[in-house]
């Protein structure tokens, strides 16, 4: 008779935690019953599941909406402030933190801009610091701090947490992810593991948990903040390349003989649909001018805004064929500017998807991103809880417990 050692029995005990808790946390209040046709555990498992839950105080059950017959089921639901991350999104003039609770509840939030002149790491720490004590105050004493995600424009080791690459910060091989730890350490006693994240495949993968490509397996997200990002989604996974280097498709060359963009390359997409780039096509001084007032004159039917946007669209529409040609996605998400731009450039995109190999054309949504500018924040706060959903109990029982000062 075969005998399934202790250890063994651990570990699956481990793995289905995980699993009610990953589905709690991305689908919210659901039914034992629900519970047990999603994992296809018996009953009496996901019962005993349930309870270790409870009593660990990640989840709580209450009564459901009532029946026509009989007293209302029961449904488990998580409790946000039982486990929590902070998440931060990094961008060029503003960075922006929230506190997020299990279930993906968004406790509290706050957004301190960056400052004249270039964000340093150092300045970046700093604020980030001083962002996640002014958070801490929404949270109830002894709540689980578990994780921090911080979402960068730019070139990231998502092992290591080093910037390779930050141009539009003007950051170079940053030790960034072991700075920030070192820093809350310091402050507050104690810090879960940092993540850090290209802010495009941050985008991408809480579109694809909460956003408008939920259900969606083969996702691309661009971001569009001052330059441009990419988050690819292949199978339910993000495409994170050797070392997480991988979706930098702002710097794909498009146009050899373009302008001299701040990667050190010539003619990468972004020095065609960038901030930047788009305003001087308008005539528009980068430093004082804005996508609100470009959009703006665009509705009051400016000549040389309506020509510069025929121009941008056809340039989106480029990019986006080579990248449909290349990934064959049912959903493109256009970030920050690019969606802000989207109603103007639409026929012009799709004039260019058109050109797209036949049978990828007519399979690719193209739409704005359903969490509007949180999406980056989102995903942030998602890979945050990676490890938490990865073994709930185990996690908890190591986390930081918070204590307002």
């Amino acid at each position: 008779m075969l005998h399934t050692s202790a250890a063994t029995q651990d570990e699956l005990r481990r793995h289905n935690l995980a699993r009610l808790v990953r589905i709690l946390h991305n689908s919210g209040a659901t039914t034992r019953s629900d519970l047990v046709a999603s994992t296809g555990l018996n009953r009496s498992t996901v019962g005993v599941l349930v309870t270790e839950l409870v009593t660990a105080g990640l989840v709580e059950e209450v009564a459901g909406p009532g029946g026509n017959v009989g007293r209302p089921s029961l449904v488990v639901r998580p409790v946000a402030d039982s486990a929590v991350v902070t998440a931060f999104d990094v961008r060029v003039g503003v960075t922006v933190g929230a506190i997020v609770g299990l279930g993906g509840t968004t406790l509290a939030t706050v957004e301190s801009p960056n400052g004249p002149g270039p964000l340093t790491p150092e300045a970046a720490v700093a604020q980030i610091v001083s962002m996640a004590a002014e958070l801490f105050n929404a949270v109830p004493d002894g709540a689980s701090w578990v994780g921090v995600g911080v979402a960068i424009p730019g070139v990231v080791n998502i092992d290591s947490g080093l910037v390779l690459l930050a141009p539009n910060l003007q950051w170079s091989d940053v030790e960034f992810g072991a700075q920030l730890e070192t820093a809350m350490r310091q402050e507050f006693g104690g810090c879960p593991l940092v993540h850090l994240g290209n802010d495009a495949n941050l985008g991408a993968m809480s579109e694809s948990v909460r956003g408008v490509a939920r259900g969606r397996h083969n996702v691309i997200y661009l971001s569009g903040d001052v330059g441009i990002g990419g988050g690819i989604v292949l199978d339910g996974r993000i495409l994170s390349g050797n070392g997480g280097y991988g979706g930098e498709v702002g710097h794909m060359v498009v146009r050899p003989d373009g302008r001299r963009c701040r990667c050190g390359s010539q003619g990468c997409w972004e020095t065609e649909i960038g901030q930047e780039a788009i305003l001087r096509a308008a005539g528009l001084d980068p430093k004082t001018s804005s996508i609100d007032e470009f959009v703006k004159r665009a509705d009051e039917g400016d000549p040389q805004v309506l020509l510069a946007m025929d121009s941008i669209g056809d340039w989106i529409g480029i990019g986006l064929s080579n990248l449909v040609n290349t990934f064959n996605p049912d959903a493109v998400i256009l970030g920050g500017h690019l969606g802000r731009l989207l109603p103007y450039t639409a026929a012009h995109i799709a004039d260019r998807l058109a050109h797209s190999l036949p049978g990828v054309q007519e399979t690719a949504l193209v739409t704005e991103p359903g969490l509007g500018a949180r999406s980056t924040l989102v995903g942030a706060s998602e890979v945050a809880f990676g490890r938490l959903l990865a073994d709930p109990l185990g996690e908890v029982e190591s986390s930081h417990a918070l204590v307002a000062s």
